[in-house]
């Protein structure tokens, strides 16, 4: 399939206006799904609110045995190239504190990371998209995925077959982020986003009397000299140009002031650039851990739960995104990161079957620094809701652009 065909033209203004218009939808679908959070693989109540806004749309709907996401496909008026447009729609385990009146009525959960802002800007999409579906040259696929949170849902879906009739040709996705500029677009090309994975280690020693530390084997001070040999593990033995950040984040031993327990608990993730940093330090922490425990006479475990790989974007495609931006809205509607970041997202899955693309979408709160206000993940993270209309005319434009022929996948 030849990718470097001449750039053809978008239909701007039509995406342009159609974002304008769907925005009071997609902000009072937001709405309902961010009062409503659902955690995790099974989230019922959103892909009924999913189902219910593309009801009587010319869609296909297909979904898989694994999790309640949902795919739909749009055919266009002739036959061509098939793109993915993702859009995630799990929440986080975490309790509100936003004081918005649409804030969540469950619980322990909360749309802390724009999940009910990218299912609101994929349906608008999918609704101006069908309104125009004389304009494709092709098929689009909407893919509304639970269990982004950690749950591995767009694996789920993958492993479910719904990514494979058809077989999609690229896949673009948006991540809203109150700490992008409001209404710009950001992305580069090569690693966008970390892999993530979980550590579990454990040092066994001997329990005893805390005023006889020489009559029991103490894990405490073995673990603690665990976590400072890992991070110069890191720092000495990992090169700098493809980094890792390695952080232990709880450890747990003992139960009171005057008792050696008999094990330390520690837990922690890894985050890294590039498959060949991911097994050097899996091998390298294994060493560590095991090593260390064993000169003080201890026993040292390491489980590693595999995570999220690398988020990878293919620049044919993050080029075809940074020339739709600027066509849309102008040359300052899009910022080429300099850096990737340490975060991680399970659209990595889809990226590694299909040549595409992440960017974020600035969504910082009105009035709001976007460099100092509340993140993503945050309890207290808002968003500027209006960008939504932009990121509608994103999808659509980017979707349009290559049905007609732009970017290259190919050889």
């Amino acid at each position: 399939m030849d990718l470097n065909a001449a750039p053809s033209a978008i239909d701007g203004d039509i995406w342009i206006n159609a974002g304008q218009a769907l925005l009071p939808d997609a902000i009072a679908l937001r709405r309902a799904i961010h009062a409503d959070p659902e955690i995790g693989l099974d989230c019922p109540k959103t892909t009924a609110k999913i189902r219910a806004a593309l009801e009587g749309l010319p869609l296909e709907i297909h979904e898989g045995p694994s999790t309640t996401g949902l795919m739909a496909i749009l055919r266009g008026s002739t036959n061509g190239r098939t793109v993915l447009l993702r859009g995630d729609m799990d929440a986080l385990p975490l309790h509100e504190d936003t004081g918005l009146e649409f804030g969540s009525k469950t619980e322990g959960a909360m749309h802390a990371c724009g999940h009910d802002t990218h299912v609101a800007m994929l349906v608008g999409a999918a609704k101006a998209l069908c309104a125009e579906r004389d304009r494709l040259a092709g098929t689009v696929m909407f893919m509304f995925q639970p269990g982004e949170e950690g749950y591995h849902g767009a694996r789920f879906m993958i492993d479910d077959g719904l990514l494979a009739d058809p077989k999609p040709d690229a896949a673009f996705a948006l991540h809203v982020s109150p700490n992008v500029p409001s209404g710009i677009f950001a992305g580069r090309t090569g690693p966008l986003l970390a892999s993530a994975d979980v550590l579990q280690i454990k040092v066994r020693g001997a329990g005893g009397h805390a005023a006889m530390p020489h009559d029991a084997l103490d894990p405490i001070p073995v673990a603690c000299e665990i976590v400072m040999a890992l991070q110069a593990f890191i720092t000495r033995r990992i090169s700098a140009f493809d980094p890792a950040v390695l952080t232990i984040a709880k450890i747990e031993a003992g139960t009171t002031n005057n008792i050696i327990p008999e094990s330390a608990l520690m837990v922690g993730t890894l985050r890294t650039m590039s498959e060949h940093t991911r097994a050097k330090a899996h091998e390298g922490i294994k060493r560590v851990v095991e090593h260390v425990a064993a000169a003080h006479g201890a026993v040292g475990e390491l489980e590693i739960i595999p995570g999220f790989p690398v988020t990878v974007c293919d620049g044919r495609i993050t080029g075809l995104a940074e020339r739709t931006a600027v066509e849309l809205f102008g040359a300052e509607a899009w910022r080429t990161m300099p850096t990737p970041m340490m975060g991680a997202e399970d659209f990595a899955y889809v990226l590694q079957q299909t040549p595409g693309a992440m960017a974020f979408l600035g969504a910082t709160p009105e009035g709001g620094d976007w460099r100092t206000c509340c993140s993503l993940h945050s309890n207290r993270m808002v968003l500027d809701e209006s960008v939504m209309a932009r990121g509608v005319a994103m999808h659509c434009a980017m979707a349009q652009a290559f049905l007609n022929g732009e970017a290259v996948l190919g050889g």
